[in-house]
């Protein structure tokens, strides 16, 4: 595989990065999870809208650029740099994977036009109640009555529910799993907010009171969503790898800055030796992480057996490295990296937040154990 960028790419990159370093700023990011909606409605509307980077990865015939999981890693990297507080990752990625992993013609055509154009927001509800506890694990359950089929159960920890036009569902049944697309306006669907320690990336708990299903809400046929299921998954996870090398990024270049600037002792602070060892410590890891997720990007493309593998491996380290990284931006900002204040803390909590979301480290090590036992047998 070539990790160099080509010209296209780098402009993508440039793009995002200058675009959400003015829009999506630390004043800004303050003042959006201060508001009750805890959602930033102008930097949507420009990120997915204007620029239109929801639909990077939406093929040209349903109104996207057709772009690959590479141009999506760099907007994620950015997007995650700025904790910006949007479904973005929600809708760019889940939502349009699991249509194009398993949705009809028509499913396409009715909603990946307006997730491409930043129309339609989204939401993606699997988990149970009590949030995850493995790919398997549903909360959502799918029954047939006398009147058809009705939704079921509750799912915990859907991020940007409240704010969503479309959920997708992935609901549990006598035949397996099935993916669901239905209005977040449909009868019998209740959505609560849930108390959360990350403060930008908001979530719900989702309750279905026998909600009619129809048909053509189903992805296939009943039951036979759980191939898609799991790619989805394997697919987010290697994606979400990039969102948090771009948190783990900032928290460098953040403690570097300061470094500069504050004075100990009569001295930059930057030129203590331990000081130092401590941020080579950030860079090396930045930039080890950075390879991992852009090589399950890359994976992702080539769309061959190293997938699952490749994504697991870069969840794995990315999750650690943005926790070490958020970590020790605390620990070197000193005194101040512990206050209400500083923005040191909303990364800490992004980077707890996002290293559970579709299994821990421990988790992605599991997974890969279990391929390589598999290769081998």
């Amino acid at each position: 595989m070539d990790f160099a960028l080509s010209a296209d790419q780098k402009a993508i990159r440039e793009t995002a990065e200058v675009y959400l370093a003015e829009a999506a700023d630390l004043a800004r990011l303050r003042e959006v999870i201060a508001e009750p909606a805890g959602f930033d409605a102008a930097l949507w509307a420009g990120l997915a809208g204007e620029m239109g980077f929801a639909g990077l990865l939406v093929p040209e015939a349903f109104g996207g650029a057709g772009l690959g999981a590479v141009e999506m890693a760099l907007v994620l990297e950015q997007t995650g740099a700025r904790l910006a507080v949007i479904p973005f990752f929600e809708t760019a990625v889940l939502a349009v994977q699991a249509i194009l992993a398993a949705g009809t013609q028509a499913q396409k055509l009715a909603l990946l036009p307006g997730l491409a154009a930043g129309r339609l927001k989204a939401a993606f509800a699997f988990a149970p109640a009590a949030g995850w506890a493995g790919p398997r694990a549903i909360g959502p359950r799918l029954a047939l009555s006398a009147s058809g089929w009705v939704l079921r159960g509750a799912a915990g920890f859907v991020s940007f529910a409240h704010v969503a036009d479309v959920l997708i569902i992935a609901a549990a049944g006598p035949d397996g799993i099935s993916l669901i697309a239905l209005p977040a306006s449909t009868p019998g669907i209740a959505i609560e907010r849930q108390q959360a320690m990350d403060l930008t990336r908001p979530y719900a708990l989702l309750r279905f009171a026998d909600v009619a299903v129809p048909d053509e809400a189903i992805f296939g046929t009943p039951g036979g969503g759980g191939a898609a299921f799991t790619h989805v998954l394997a697919l987010a996870s290697g994606l979400l790898a990039a969102e948090q090398t771009g948190g783990a990024a900032f928290c460098l270049s953040s403690t570097v800055d300061y470094a500069k600037q504050r004075v100990q002792f009569g001295r930059l602070i930057g030129s203590f030796q331990a000081m130092k060892h401590e941020m080579a410590n950030m860079m090396l890891r930045v930039e080890s992480a950075r390879s991992a997720a852009y090589y399950a990007a890359a994976a992702i493309d080539e769309a061959g057996a190293e997938l699952a593998e490749a994504a697991a491996v870069a969840r794995a380290w990315c999750s650690e490295t943005y926790q070490y990284c958020a970590g020790e931006a605390i620990q070197l900002h000193g005194g101040i990296g512990f206050t209400w204040e500083h923005h040191a803390h909303l990364y800490f909590k992004r980077a707890r937040s996002s290293a559970s979301w579709f299994g821990d480290a421990s988790e992605q090590r599991e997974a890969i154990a279990q391929l390589i036992l598999r290769e081998q047998s």
